[in-house]
């Protein structure tokens, strides 16, 4: 059985990115929360019928699972849960225990659908991301003890 070998240091450089889209994260979930409640009534959107107009919705499934996958990609697949994690803790802690103790979590179908389409592609983003980094180290390995066995295969 061989150890595998500890993963290399993070460079500065590194660093500065996961803090630099783990606060993207933590700018994102108090956003998207604070104009879930948006309503096409006449005060911020236009009047047309008082119908609910959750555009944060979109924003939250496409910007999560990008910042997952960009961690991923510029800073270490092995990270790439931080922004996630962040993500969920700040909505969570903004939306039940908000700004002056209010509960700014609205309480129907447009939390539940902000926190599924963000979390989820965002999950699947960081699943798909981790098994490319497992899938490439294994078959690093395969063809490392390849090439020192000979090529044979026994």
């Amino acid at each position: 059985m061989s150890a595998t070998p500890a993963p290399a240091r993070l460079t500065v450089t590194q660093w500065l990115l996961l803090a630099l889209l783990t606060f993207d994260a933590v700018l994102l979930a108090p956003l998207e929360l604070f104009f879930l409640p948006l309503r096409l009534d006449g005060t911020a959107l236009p009047k047309l019928g008082d119908f609910p107009m959750p555009l944060t919705i979109v924003l939250g499934a496409v910007t999560t699972p990008l910042l997952v996958s960009t961690t991923a990609r510029l800073v270490r697949p092995g990270l790439s849960w931080v922004p996630l994690v962040v993500w969920v803790l700040v909505l969570f802690g903004v939306g039940l225990f908000g700004p002056g103790g209010d509960l700014v979590l609205i309480q129907d179908w447009r939390a539940l659908v902000l926190l599924g389409a963000s979390a989820l592609p965002a999950a699947m983003a960081l699943g798909g991301g981790l098994g490319k980094a497992a899938g490439r180290a294994s078959s690093r390995r395969v063809s490392s003890e390849g090439l020192s066995s000979g090529g044979k295969r026994g």
